[in-house]
């Protein structure tokens, strides 16, 4: 068997439209982002989810809160899923900390942490889910760590491409997951 995973990004944040990377920092949606955590909760509640993993930075808890309240689709959150940690650039400008990416693949930023430890994280989580989940479909609202580390894992993509591109956000993206992808890369 396998687990299915959407993956959703947390919404857009006060940071985000300010041009500024939180991090590790909690974050806190706009008055959009909270529009499209909404409209997030309107494309998913009915999409087959067992259960919703999110990180548990305020702008991903916030963004699960809003798009399944009500719903009985149960939360979780999952530490293992924060944002990479910039360190000492937690809440610098994205350029700064977009032109360290490459740089900081396996070797931490300053006070921080790698991209490579957001691989091993991702990987952890993936573990447990897919032993809990097997056979259903889970949602993951986390974010571009996140995102880059199930490209690994899963699909197979190389970090330092993916660092270096566009995120090119959408609305969701399919993933299935086999046990296989866990330990081959």
């Amino acid at each position: 068997m396998a687990l299915s995973l959407v993956y959703e990004t947390h919404s857009l944040t006060q940071d985000n439209e300010a041009g500024i990377a939180t991090g590790r920092l909690p974050g806190k949606l706009s008055a959009e982002g909270r529009r499209l955590a909404t409209e997030l909760g309107r494309r998913r509640r009915h999409d087959g989810i067992g259960a919703v993993f999110c990180s548990d930075l305020n702008r991903a808890v916030e963004t699960a809160r809003i798009a399944f309240e009500g719903s009985d689709i149960p939360l979780f959150f999952d530490w293992r899923l924060r944002e990479c940690n910039y360190g000492d650039l937690n809440g610098a400008p994205v350029a700064r900390v977009a032109s360290m990416r490459r740089a900081c693949i396996d070797r931490p930023f300053p006070g921080g942490q790698s991209y490579a430890d957001t691989l091993v994280n991702t990987r952890a989580f993936l573990a447990d889910a897919q032993r809990t989940f097997d056979g259903r479909r889970i949602c993951v609202i986390a974010h571009v760590a996140s995102k880059w580390a199930l490209d690994v894992l899963v699909l197979g993509k190389a970090l330092e491409v993916l660092v270096e591109q566009d995120f090119g956000w959408q609305e969701g993206w399919e993933y299935v997951v086999e046990s296989s992808h866990l330990t081959s890369r």
